[in-house]
């Protein structure tokens, strides 16, 4: 059967092509072993044409996203629900009937008819890449093969809280800033279109020459009433052309290195980076995943190319004897001293899963202090911002 596929490699890089394969399960196993994270497989036929390949993909995915808040509770439940002595199948149909989720509720009903047929669960979850993450099916597979799918389950669960208690905190910070700049955009085409023309007429009667900012302000007031339409086509073509520069792997590389360097934006990102990676590697480790697996997982979970270059690297140079806290010392600027001092306690004891959970749990409460502070420290600044251009108004109309 042939299939249309979308992954990325290790760099984070789009692949894209139609590859013949007995199953989806087949093709995303083939695709994994060669290093490629599987975004989406859809059977070739049921696309109606190459043009709307894309655009197909797109409106699926948007109709076909699940909150992480009920994958955490998905794999909570679950778990209990094994722990109890309920069968996986018997399990899944309780968890289908109880979701809201129209989209989830259909990928749990999959779940449970693959399982019915003898289809272990982790395989059954690889069928659907785009719900559930690399992390999520390997956790499961390794609680598969060691008969402690309950605990697996369990750390999971945590590691995903975890997560989604990370994304809210670093989500609450941005809001407030974003909101602001928002509504300071909006009042101000509000008055470009509304308040700038009443005094035009004024200025025309008084015949003098107008500053510059003063015919500025006025050029763009005229541009907005006149071709509105073509104020808008602009908005929406520099939003498209941000997009698809944001795909381009060297464009995110640029975007990501100048934010690791920016002042406060840097520290925040480190500390959330190390957080996430100490965390997931704690949760492979402890379910029972061997560490050269754990760190190919772990890699693609981190979204900074930087960071996951890192673990890429520290695969090989573990497999030549180099202690993994060796690496990271390496790694000046990117991990603080504390987490390759941590993870050498955690290989000269034999405590490594352990050794990053401290790590993560306290790196994720420095990210919520972190938080609270930048938003202490915007406020003022978005204040001045908006000063700046109330005073820039007024002098330039007054």
């Amino acid at each position: 059967m042939l299939f249309l596929y979308e992954a990325k490699d290790a760099e984070g890089k789009e692949v894209k092509g139609e590859r013949e394969a007995a199953s989806r399960i087949a093709l995303a196993r083939l695709l994994r072993d060669e290093g490629l994270y599987v975004i989406a497989i859809d059977p070739l036929e049921e696309i109606k044409s190459d043009f709307a390949v894309p655009l197909l993909n797109r409106i699926k995915t948007f109709f076909r996203r699940v909150p992480l808040a009920q994958k955490v509770m998905f794999a909570k439940n679950l778990g209990v629900m094994v722990g109890a002595g309920l069968s996986l199948p018997r399990a899944l149909e309780a968890l289908r009937n109880e979701t809201s989720h129209a989209y989830f509720k259909e990928v749990i009903g999959d779940l449970g008819e693959r399982t019915k047929q003898g289809t272990p669960l982790s395989q059954a979850l690889e069928a659907h890449p785009r719900i559930f993450s690399e992390l999520f099916a390997a956790m499961v597979a390794a609680g598969e093969k060691s008969g402690k799918l309950e605990e697996s389950l369990a750390i999971l669960t945590h590691q995903m809280e975890n997560d989604y208690q990370l994304r809210r905190r670093v989500r609450g910070a941005l809001m407030y800033p974003a909101v602001v700049l928002f509504a300071m955009v909006g009042v101000g085409i509000l008055m470009l279109i509304t308040v700038v023309p009443t005094l035009v007429s004024t200025f025309e009667e008084l015949g003098v020459d107008l500053p510059a900012s003063t015919r500025a302000i006025i050029a763009v007031s005229d541009f907005l009433l006149t071709r509105g339409f073509l104020a808008l086509g602009i908005v929406l073509a520099a939003f498209i052309g941000i997009r698809f520069l944001a795909r381009r792997a060297a464009m995110r590389r640029l975007f990501q290195q100048v934010l690791l360097k920016t002042p406060l934006v840097g520290a925040l990102l480190q500390k959330i980076n190390t957080a996430r990676a100490a965390r997931t590697l704690s949760s492979l480790l402890a379910a029972g995943i061997q560490m050269l697996e754990a760190l190919t997982i772990t890699a693609r979970v981190l979204t900074h190319f930087r960071y996951r270059g890192v673990f890429e690297r520290a695969k090989e140079e573990i497999q030549k004897g180099k202690p993994f806290s060796a690496i990271l010392k390496d790694e000046t600027g990117l991990f603080p001293h504390l987490f390759s001092e941590m993870v050498a306690v955690g290989e000269e004891t034999g405590k490594l899963s352990s050794m990053l959970q401290e790590v993560a749990d306290f790196y994720e409460a420095e990210v919520a202090e972190s938080t609270k502070n930048l938003s202490a420290i915007v406020e003022p600044f978005l204040m001045i911002v908006i000063g700046a251009v109330v005073g820039f108004f007024a002098v330039s109309m007054i």
